[in-house]
């Protein structure tokens, strides 16, 4: 399995990735790899996370078990990143993140930067040339949507990989239009 953490490998050749962004269904992307914005327990849960593995079928939950039992008994640690199938999907694989809670009165901003940055590393070493993100962190974690925009185009063009493209999947009008605003020129 691709995993990565804080620590980076730096990748000769790397180059910053065409973004787009689509208002849509992550589950339905023809792309290399879909980011998943996981729980620490890695074994399902609500929003993107739950709809990946309903639709993905059982393959990833048996893989997620596997790196429960072998690398993350405690689960995967916020900002980390891990690779399994995809399963029934149109990807090839899932790259599954733990996104961090919003709070006010704590700046967990690099764990939301990490989760992007690390999921780019994976998917680097998996060959991916394109990699799907969903708005992390927004749903359940409540981290503002307008601000995980910014984080996230800041993180994806400034960090070096191989990938092709960054397509931000954004499931409703709202985090669509966010994204969108982020990446006008002027922004970043």
């Amino acid at each position: 399995m691709a995993r990565f953490g804080a620590a980076r490998q730096y990748v000769r050749g790397c180059h910053t990735p065409t973004i787009t962004f689509v208002q849509g269904d992550i589950t339905e992307q023809d792309v290399d790899a879909i980011v998943n914005a996981a729980n620490h327990s890695l074994l399902g849960g609500g929003g993107v996370d739950g709809a990946i593995h309903r639709k993905g079928g059982p393959a990833i939950l048996a893989e997620c078990q596997k790196l429960r039992q072998e690398e993350y008994p405690d689960g995967l640690p916020t900002g980390q990143a891990v690779a399994t199938t995809a399963g029934k999907l149109k990807a090839r694989w899932v790259i599954h993140t733990v996104g961090p809670t919003y709070a006010q009165s704590k700046d967990k901003s690099p764990l939301l930067a990490d989760c992007f940055r690390n999921s780019l590393a994976v998917a680097d070493e998996l060959g991916a040339a394109t990699v799907a993100f969903p708005a992390i962190s927004t749903g359940v974690y409540r981290w503002p949507v307008d601000d995980a925009a910014r984080i996230a185009l800041e993180t994806v063009r400034t960090v070096d990989t191989q990938a092709a493209e960054v397509r931000f999947v954004l499931f409703d009008r709202r985090a669509y239009d966010a994204f969108r605003a982020q990446a006008a020129p002027g922004k970043g």
